[in-house]
């Protein structure tokens, strides 16, 4: 009995910095190994290769693009995944490193269900923000590309668990898009290149193409996600009967797939227009997509609406009702203020964290802070103080500033930084603009299960709209550093304005006392 082939490239090392250490996926357009850089100690990162039985100029250059997309498009959003170096290894075979990620695709967390509401819309806005960098485009030689995917569908969105942002989907394999101001490829317009299942009309017709096409992918992959199944079925698994499907058949309805889900209307018009056969009669472009997936968000999302052991879209016989935290109907922010107790994951520690807040009748953003009880007992009447900063370069994010003062003990400070790339961070800047107050919650370390005490900051009116301003600036934004650099460069300016701080609580105090 033969031993089994042996892959020779197990063992190898790139550029003298990535060892390779095992083979985790191989496809049509190559192979992809986990690997260690060494360079920086054993961080596992993925390298694919290009086959060895594409290796001419032509596909050669399609894999540098290929390589190029993922770097740049990985720096402008977090929803596609990062390509990190591009080299040839010693039979000159080409190569690029991408982020190992660890996750399943969405092909196969279908085999388990299809994905309740509040995931799919989170998990699809997501993928729409991914997609809208790509077809905003990078720059190449001076020029502005646009890149049209070609292959949106279940296996080319991973999703990952991340330690800060929570669940995130990313989109895979840019393999076979089409850069838009290319010079044609020679027999491009007239041959098919995508999945058949997934593809647009014009597509499977070999017709120049533009980010429509995405679009109607899109819309088969959103279909599937909800209800496990194909919105349109060819008689055999062949181009002429997917062209007659894609170009003839009309979507089964949602309730004819899935007889016991109930969808919001926009979100089935959403989709079913997304499946229009004629690209004019499509949503134009990924932004009017995200406008109605966020708009949904809000209203149906799993941080808004939650019931235990039961997300919204799920086929249930009683209607939903808005919760809190705690379990409790309760009506106002500052019910569930009073009902609050401290979180598991947090120490029982003198700390301060953000937290946004859900009762029936409003939301808001709150601080949580803990400190002996002696002292919340002696400040309980201290002056309050609060501001906001915001730098914009090399990441986005604001400082929220909070402070108590007593002329005896000196000022409490209780800073918070807030990351404006991540979703949470956001959401709680956006409350703070709309609400114009906050509240303070005490807990004690003698007894951290039980809010002792509230205090509420009001915010100014300018303030509320630089809040407003920078949160959509933020989403514009690039980052050109990690977090942690701007997180540094905003601490050192507030060192440097403690002082002026001081001086109007100074001012705010003497004047209480000549009153």
């Amino acid at each position: 009995m033969s031993e089994p082939h042996r892959d020779t490239k197990i063992g190898q090392v790139l550029m003298n910095r990535y060892q390779l250490t095992e083979l985790i996926g191989k496809g049509s357009m190559g192979r992809v190994y986990r690997a260690e850089d060494i360079l920086l100690g054993g961080v596992p990162v993925a390298v694919k290769f290009l086959s060895q039985t594409l290796l001419n100029d032509r596909m050669k250059t399609r894999f540098a693009q290929e390589a190029r997309a993922g770097a740049l498009l990985g720096q402008k959003s977090m929803h596609v995944v990062r390509v990190l170096d591009y080299g040839m290894n010693n039979e000159e075979i080409p190569f690029y490193v991408m982020e190992f990620l660890e996750g399943e695709n969405l092909s196969d967390l279908l085999l388990e269900e299809p994905l309740p509401l509040s995931r799919f819309l989170r998990i699809a806005r997501h993928m729409c923000l991914g997609l809208q960098v790509a077809h905003e485009g990078i720059i190449i030689e001076g020029q502005k590309c646009p890149i049209i995917h070609r292959d949106i569908k279940p296996s080319n969105v991973l999703v990952i668990q991340d330690g800060t942002m929570g669940e995130l989907a990313k989109l895979l394999d840019f393999g076979i898009a089409k850069f838009l101001g290319d010079v044609p490829e020679k027999g491009q317009t007239s041959s098919f290149m995508g999945t058949l299942a997934y593809c647009s009309p014009e597509q499977i017709e070999g017709r120049e193409l533009d980010h429509r096409s995405d679009i109607y992918s899109l819309g088969i992959t959103m279909y599937e996600l909800l209800t496990g199944k194909m919105p349109i079925q060819a008689e055999s698994h062949s181009i002429g009967s997917w062209f007659k499907a894609h170009h003839f058949q009309k979507p089964i309805p949602f309730n004819v797939a899935s007889p016991g889900l109930h969808l919001p209307p926009a979100l089935e018009e959403l989709i079913m227009a997304c499946m229009a056969k004629s690209p004019s009669d499509r949503p134009q472009n990924v932004a009017e997509i995200i406008k109605v997936l966020t708009a949904l968000e809000d209203q149906f999302g799993s941080t808004r609406v939650t019931q235990p052991g039961v997300e919204v879209g799920a086929k249930v016989s009683q209607p939903l009702e808005r919760q809190s935290q705690p379990p409790v109907a309760l009506a106002t922010v500052e019910e569930v203020c009073w009902q609050s107790v401290w979180p598991a994951d947090k120490p029982v520690a003198e700390i301060v964290f953000p937290m946004p807040l859900y009762a029936q009748r409003e939301s808001a953003a709150s601080l949580w802070v803990m400190l002996p009880r002696s002292e919340i007992d002696r400040r309980m009447l201290n002056l309050r103080y609060n501001q906001f900063l915001f730098t914009t370069s090399p990441h986005p994010m604001i400082l929220w500033i909070t402070a108590i003062y007593d002329p005896q003990q000196g000022p409490r400070w209780l800073p918070c930084y807030l990351d404006m790339k991540l979703p949470r961070n956001q959401e709680l800047c956006l409350l703070l603009s709309e609400t114009g107050y906050y509240p303070l919650l005490f807990f004690s370390l003698e007894d951290p299960q039980h809010c002792i005490n509230v205090r509420t900051f009001t915010i100014a009116t300018f303030q509320r709209q630089l809040l407003r301003d920078w949160l959509q600036t933020s989403k514009n934004l690039p980052s050109s550093a990690p977090a942690v650099v701007s997180r540094n460069l905003l601490k050192a300016e507030f060192e440097n304005y403690k002082p002026q701080i001081l001086a109007k609580l100074e001012n705010v105090k003497m004047a209480t006392v000549i009153d």
